[in-house]
Parts: structure tokens; C-alpha cells; sequence
């Protein structure tokens, strides 16, 4: 049987989560239940009537949907695996003690990921123009003959995209492993050093095995900020040529803000991305082999 101490410090415990979860409920949960009943309606602007599940039969027919989900993906299955590569080396090479200027290399390497969304998609657009700094290099060492047009061909805008992210994102991912890395015990690595392990044996047998649960973790992040992708597309390329290097969610806010309103359509557009980021978690949750303890 439950003492009064025991229950009191329950109740304690309670009524300080208490607020919290209910602003959760409020914000978060309801405005979830409201978007899927949003999805199962029809109509443009305020004239909404109950259609069940047409919004979602309508994606099938929707080629602008197919392409910008693929266009999502693309950069997801390029930009993360790369970027989250580029996160752990560099922050296992700044987590050595020998090298020195450690905490200016960090701070240089972090100081993109407080750059404003919009001021450094700028910054790019104007880095990669025709008559912009990238072009007038490869022009004087003779790598082009011609000014290449970046952020008007698709390909070449869907790259500049790509480096873009990485140079934003590098150092936010890099903070989290760095962390983790100060966490490993340093007589790990010692031991075996003694054994005879180099530093690629050590990296590969000793630090990825470690650190899977914040892989894991940061994988999931970076994914989810990737299917959420807007502002530098927007600011970039504004979702062109054409739509080839349009998101999904820049397409969710064309539906509800820039075309005729179709709230219902692009509620079950978010659900459709929702489901997909559940099932890419569970995937990579398999893959990662990350287990609850």
C-alpha cells in the first residue's frame, strides 16, 4: 500500500509536468486531430464539405506531388548520409587532445547553424549566380568556358541545394557527437592502441559501435528537417526551374496560401509525410540496429 510521503511526491511530481502537458495537448495534439479531419474535406477556401478519403485518392493522380516528394527524397538520400559522414569525422578529429585551436575550429565549423535561413539561402543564390563568385573562379583557372547557370539549370540548382544544407547543418550534427564522444571512456581507446589498432581499425571497431544510439538519433533529426525543407529552396531557387527543385513542403504552402485555398488537400498532403517519416524512423531504426534498454 501506497505511504502518504510516497504519495505526495507523486502528486508533486504531477503538477509540475502538468502545465507542460497540457500545453502539448492544447498546441501539439489537438491541432494533429484538427489537420486530419481537415484531410478527409473538400472544397476551396471556407466552402468545406466531408469527402472521406479523396484528398487522399487525388495524390495518385497529382503528378506536381510525385515530383515534389521525389525532388524531398532526392535530397535527403544525398545531403544526409554525406552530411551526418561529415559531422563525425570532423568531430572526431576535434575531439583530440593533442590539437591545438580545438574551440576555434568548433566555433568557425558551428557558427553557420546561427546564420538566419533566409541571409544564408541569399548568400548561395548570390555565390552561385552566373556572375557570382563561383563562376568568375572557374572562369580565371580555366575549368569552364562559360559562366555555368547554377540556380537556373535543375540539376546544377538541386547540387547548389544540397551544398547548401551541408554547410548549414555540418556543425549543428557535429555538436552532438562531440558530446558523445567526450562520454566514451579515453581506456578504451588506449587499450587498443596496445593491441595494435590504427586509427581507421579504432574509428570503425570502437567509436561508429558506440555512438549508434546518437546516430540514430541525429539520422532522425536530419531527416525530418529534410522532408520539412522550404526556406532555402524558396530563397534559392524559389521551387524552379519549373518544379525542379520544388519540396513537398513548399507545395503544402502553395495549396493553403498562394493558390485558389485547398486547406483539405494539403492537410492530407502533411499526414502523407507524417506517415512516411514513421516508417522511414522504423527502417532506420533496423538498420542502426538501435535497441531500448
Amino acid at each position: 500500500m501506497e505511504t502518504k510521503g510516497k504519495k505526495k511526491y507523486r502528486l508533486t511530481g504531477w503538477s509540475m509536468v502538468a502545465i507542460a502537458a497540457a500545453l502539448v495537448l492544447i498546441f501539439s495534439y489537438v491541432p494533429m486531430i484538427q489537420a486530419f479531419i481537415l484531410s478527409l474535406k473538400t472544397g476551396k477556401g471556407a466552402a468545406l464539405h466531408f469527402a472521406g478519403f479523396a484528398n487522399y485518392i487525388r495524390m495518385f493522380k497529382d503528378a506536381t506531388f510525385w515530383t515534389t516528394m521525389g525532388n524531398t527524397l532526392l535530397y535527403a538520400v544525398v545531403q544526409l548520409p554525406v552530411m551526418l559522414l561529415a559531422a563525425l569525422v570532423i568531430a572526431v578529429l576535434l575531439n583530440d587532445p593533442k590539437m591545438k585551436m580545438r574551440g576555434v575550429y568548433r566555433t568557425c565549423i558551428f557558427l553557420p547553424c546561427v546564420t538566419s535561413l533566409v541571409s544564408y539561402s541569399i548568400l548561395f543564390k548570390n555565390l552561385f549566380a552566373v556572375d557570382g563568385i563561383v563562376n568568375q573562379v572557374l572562369l580565371k583557372l580555366n575549368i569552364v568556358d562559360k559562366a555555368i547557370p547554377f540556380v537556373l539549370d535543375a540539376g546544377w540548382a538541386k547540387a547548389v541545394i544540397v551544398i547548401a544544407l551541408i554547410w548549414r547543418y555540418t556543425g549543428y550534427y557535429m555538436i552532438f557527437y562531440l558530446s558523445a564522444l567526450q562520454n566514451i571512456d579515453k581506456s578504451v581507446y588506449e587499450a587498443a592502441k596496445m593491441d595494435g589498432c590504427n586509427f581507421f581499425q579504432s574509428f570503425f571497431k570502437i567509436t561508429v559501435p558506440l555512438l549508434k544510439p546518437i546516430v540514430f538519433l541525429t539520422s532522425i533529426m536530419a531527416l525530418n528537417t529534410t522532408l520539412q525543407l522550404f526556406d532555402e529552396v524558396v530563397n534559392l531557387t524559389g521551387g524552379g526551374p519549373g518544379n525542379a527543385t520544388r519540396t513537398i513542403s513548399q507545395y503544402i504552402y502553395d495549396l493553403s496560401f498562394n493558390y485558389v485555398p485547398s486547406y483539405g488537400y494539403s492537410a492530407a498532403i502533411s499526414y502523407v509525410v507524417l506517415v512516411l517519416v514513421i516508417i522511414l524512423t522504423i527502417v532506420q531504426k533496423g538498420i542502426t540496429g538501435s535497441k531500448d534498454e
